[in-house]
């Protein structure tokens, strides 16, 4: 060191005379500082960022249940048009306009006064029908008794008898024409045909119905329980019925149906699958399900729009994502981040179907025990060491219904 300090403090002496005492100030100054720098040790080289913290989840198998949310319609079970079976005038109106009817229970009163005269008459038909049977079995008895002892020729006999077969026949005729009669006469008062809720009545006091009328003069309603009429898909029936021929679903047919109201809360009773269409609809490529469920509040009321969430089928060993760990490129493709054994980020191109949840369920590109991240994604990237921030959360494993 001595050595270099010497060499390099060496310098030559200058031939200007009069420049020679300020050159070799400076000279020394420079030198002096160069040496220095010679001296002092080299700096350290700059240490490497750590590793960017993240979070991950750790996919792990579970049951699952699968279901479609379907548009769909309330329908009552029993519908009845109440309509007059005879020509009349309604006398009164003897129900509530949107009550709760019984099967049998009067609802209009008809002029009933000629239908009363009618019966009436018919059962003096049938008295005098009565009658004329008593005479002729007595006349046909005295007949035979005397044909017995040749008092009477044959043909007389004979002619008592078809008197007396004549007169039954009168009788019974008699009691069919009362009978028509008073059936018309019950006609005059108009019934309910089935139990449930009636409408709004389209007749006052006063207005003349008839028999053949095409204006019903009130509807009644059964809404215990009800029917929930949805369409679905065939593709989707399609692609279900696949799934299930290759082992990847179980059948769920008896699985209950959860109803969502229009506003959006859950309706407390669940329906029951009880239909299901054989015809697809060439128009709009869909068939009909339809479901029961119980109303015994009458909030569901016939033409009210729901949705139905109906049960599909059941995958025991299905695996779900939250769906902040699946993002798509610019071409629409699904991928998800994953931590490596390696602690290296890798990018995995992945399936997903429906959303259950906050959750996505995963059809290809993961497995069970692959750690996906699902924060910290905006610190990463591909083919980068990261490092868990907190110990690997598992995927929660109860069943939870999939609607899509």
């Amino acid at each position: 060191m001595r050595e270099k300090l010497r060499q390099v403090l060496f310098v030559p002496p200058l031939r200007m005379p009069f420049m020679r005492t300020s050159l070799n100030h400076a000279g020394l100054a420079a030198l002096s500082v160069l040496a220095l720098a010679a001296c002092s040790p080299a700096p350290p080289p700059a240490a490497a960022p750590p590793a960017p913290e993240v979070r991950v989840v750790t996919l792990q198998p579970q049951k699952v249940t699968l279901s479609r949310e379907l548009p769909g319609r309330v329908s009552p079970t029993l519908v009845a048009e109440v309509r007059p079976q005879v020509d009349g005038i309604v006398l009164r109106r003897l129900f509530e306009e949107g009550s709760q009817v019984k099967a049998g229970q009067p609802l209009y009163q008809l002029d009933d006064a000629i239908p009363r005269a009618d019966v009436a008459t018919l059962k003096a038909a049938l008295a005098r029908a009565q009658a004329v049977l008593n005479n002729a079995r007595l006349n046909a008895a005295r007949s035979a008794d005397l044909a017995k002892i040749d008092a009477v020729s044959a043909q007389d006999n004979e002619n008592a008898i078809a008197s007396l077969q004549q007169a039954e026949a009168d009788l019974a005729s008699a009691k069919a024409a009362l009978a028509r009669g008073e059936v018309t006469l019950r006609y005059a008062r108009i019934t309910a045909p089935i139990s449930g809720r009636i409408g709004e009545s389209s007749v006052t006091a006063g207005a003349l119905v008839t028999a053949r009328q095409t204006e019903a003069l009130a509807t009644v309603q059964q809404l215990d329980p009800v029917y929930i009429d949805v369409t679905q898909s065939s593709a989707e029936l399609l692609a279900l019925r696949k799934q299930l021929a290759a082992g990847k679903i179980e059948g769920a047919r008896d699985l209950p149906i959860s109803i969502v109201l229009e506003d959006g809360s859950s309706y407390a009773s669940k329906a029951k699958l009880g239909f299901q269409g054989v015809t697809v609809d060439p128009g709009t490529g869909s068939y009909l399900l339809r479901a029961t469920v119980p109303n015994p509040d009458k909030l569901l009321l016939p033409g009210m729009y729901v949705r139905a969430v109906v049960g599909g089928g059941v995958r025991p060993d299905a695996l779900l994502v939250p769906q902040q760990g699946i993002a798509r490129d610019p071409n629409g493709d699904a991928f998800a981040m994953l931590l490596g054994a390696d602690g290296k980020v890798e990018k995995r191109k992945v399936k997903v179907s429906a959303a259950i949840g906050d959750q996505w369920l995963v059809e290809e590109g993961l497995a069970a025990g692959d750690r996906v991240i699902v924060e910290g994604l905006q610190k990463i990237r591909a083919g980068a060491p990261a490092r868990v921030a907190a110990p690997a959360a598992s995927a929660p494993a109860a069943s939870t219904p999939a609607r899509s």
